[in-house]
């Protein structure tokens, strides 16, 4: 006596029972970590959830499914031809759906939205902002200056810029470091200026005042701080700030798609739930792909008693739709 299934199908079935208290643990995590944070963030323009994208992945997921069906049928009746064809369908919208994942997954990382570096409160988003900017200088200081210590391309910025005969010179190759990015002098001059107001927006956010203080203000205040002698920095402040220095013909090829920090209360919990969920679900979509290639891979030697393999594989790819068929709405829509 025993269930009339073979025991690698009623294997898949007891390795589902375990994945779906697998994924029962995430979901849950998620609902209670959203039920009990009041002002969790659901704006799409905040998170940057796309749920166009995210309704497309679904449509390609469930087609991809039906696939599935349809190769295994085409297994059934032997037509073996056919079914790779399909197999090769349900690969290929595997790979589509990770395709489109990976530009939400991008979209996320350009508006730094990461687990542990979200600002929550509106201070955060000033300092963010501010190291933000500090980066941008620093990333284009070492692309120019790739020998040098970092402490010092500052002082070699303006060693190199002091030397220039002319506006339109390029950084000498034997003064710049092995394969140092080539640069005008006009544009040394703009990452001068960057510079600078990288390093302005820094100490006024680290004192808490305005954009509108003076340098010499600023040194008066550091000297004798009086709080309530110069007006205090806000965040709004910060952003025209930043939108100014974007606005600039010589410092916006600098910025480029640079974006100042927002806060999101409970941003870095959001984020951590839905990398872990979106994330494992990735890894899964991939080991199913994997599965379908093992199955390309036999090529002609595919046959009848294969059949029960591409069945499992398929109750597997099911599963795999099921759970995002419950993240859509969870993450995407609610």
């Amino acid at each position: 006596m025993g269930l009339p299934i073979p025991n690698s199908k009623l294997g898949m079935w007891l390795f589902l029972g375990t994945e779906i208290m697998f994924f029962s643990a995430f979901i849950g995590s998620y609902i209670i970590s959203r039920n009990g944070s009041p002002g969790w963030p659901t704006d799409p323009h905040v998170t940057h959830i796309n749920v166009w994208l995210g309704g497309l992945n679904t449509f390609v997921l469930i087609v991809s499914s039906y696939f599935v069906v349809v190769a295994h049928e085409k297994m059934l009746v032997s037509n073996f031809k056919e079914a790779r064809k399909f197999i090769a369908f349900t690969l290929l919208l595997g790979l589509v759906f990770l395709g489109i994942k990976s530009v939400e997954y991008a979209g996320k990382f350009e508006h730094e939205i990461i687990p542990g570096k979200i600002p929550e409160t509106p201070t955060e988003a000033m300092f963010a902002t501010a190291s933000r900017l500090q980066r941008v200088v620093d990333r284009e200081l070492a692309a120019i200056f790739p020998g040098s210590p970092a402490a010092d391309r500052r002082t070699e910025l303006g060693n190199r810029i002091a030397s220039a005969g002319n506006e339109t010179a390029t950084t000498d190759p034997k003064d710049a470091a092995p394969a140092g990015k080539a640069a005008t002098v006009a544009q040394l001059k703009a990452l001068s200026r960057l510079n600078e107001a990288a390093s302005s927006l820094e100490n006024h956010v680290r004192f808490g005042l305005a954009m509108s203080v003076t340098p010499e203000q600023l040194i008066e205040y550091r000297s004798s701080p009086n709080p309530g002698k110069f007006p205090a920095i806000t965040l709004a402040d910060v952003n025209s700030f930043v939108e100014l220095l974007k606005k600039d013909v010589e410092l916006s090829p600098i910025l480029g798609n640079f974006h100042p920090a927002v806060p999101i209360l409970y941003g870095n919990l959001f984020a951590s739930n839905y990398f872990l969920m979106t994330g494992f679900h990735a890894l899964h979509v991939i080991i199913g792909l994997i599965m379908f290639l093992v199955l390309l891979a036999m090529g002609s030697k595919l046959a009848f008693r294969h059949a029960v393999v591409v069945e499992n594989v398929g109750l597997y790819w099911h599963f795999v739709d099921l759970v995002w068929i419950f993240l859509f709405p969870l993450i995407y829509i609610i």
